[in-house]
């Protein structure tokens, strides 16, 4: 009879829901940054998408003209209890090259800049702490040119964006390689990269 009522009171037990928090950057190509923050141990989505621009619910083919404003960004959705917003800006900074304005690797225009858009004012000092961090740990001596900018409206990508680098796995070993992301990513961070 106990386990009868230990197992009734076990199903009568409220489930505690997973408490999420949200982290908006953008890298250059949204593949490549969705790539890099699915990695990470907490992360639970990685989502692309546009934001940072002024049109409401921009497609693909409107936000790649650079006249919309939008950057092509990744919203990260973790479990602050597994990771913090600090470890994520970390992963950031040495997943993009911060000593170019609106362009990354072989991509360029305004929708390709570089930004973190932060979603309080907590993220807000966190990245600001972080950018000064960076500048100091660097290891190459152009100024850091990433913008820190309050987030707007986050519009998912379409289907055939979202997790790219799984579905043509080829055609994004491709692009990366042709794009010599990684091989710059390496000559900027050095060993700072392996840390993250």
């Amino acid at each position: 009879m106990k386990w009868l009522i230990l197992a009734a009171a076990l199903v009568a037990a409220p489930v505690q829901a997973q408490k999420t928090e949200k982290a908006i950057f953008a890298a250059g190509c949204f593949w490549c940054t969705e790539a890099a923050f699915e990695e990470v141990p907490g992360v639970i989505s990685a989502v692309s998408g546009y934001t940072g621009g002024t049109l409401k619910n921009p497609s693909y083919e409107q936000v790649s003209t650079g006249h919309t404003g939008h950057a092509e960004a990744v919203e990260v959705t973790f479990d602050p209890a597994k990771v913090s917003y600090e470890k994520l800006l970390d992963v950031f900074w040495v997943n993009h090259d911060p000593t170019v304005n609106n362009r990354q690797f072989c991509d360029s225009g305004s929708q390709y800049r570089p930004a973190i858009f932060y979603l309080s004012d907590e993220q807000k000092k966190a990245a600001e702490a972080s950018k000064a961090k960076y500048e100091k740990l660097k290891t190459f001596k152009q100024p850091l040119l990433t913008e820190i900018t309050k987030a707007g409206a986050f519009y998912p990508a379409e289907d055939y964006h979202q997790d790219y680098y799984k579905k043509n796995p080829l055609q994004y070993k491709f692009y990366v390689t042709g794009c010599g992301r990684y091989a710059r990513l390496d000559g900027l961070w050095g060993d700072l990269r392996g840390k993250h």
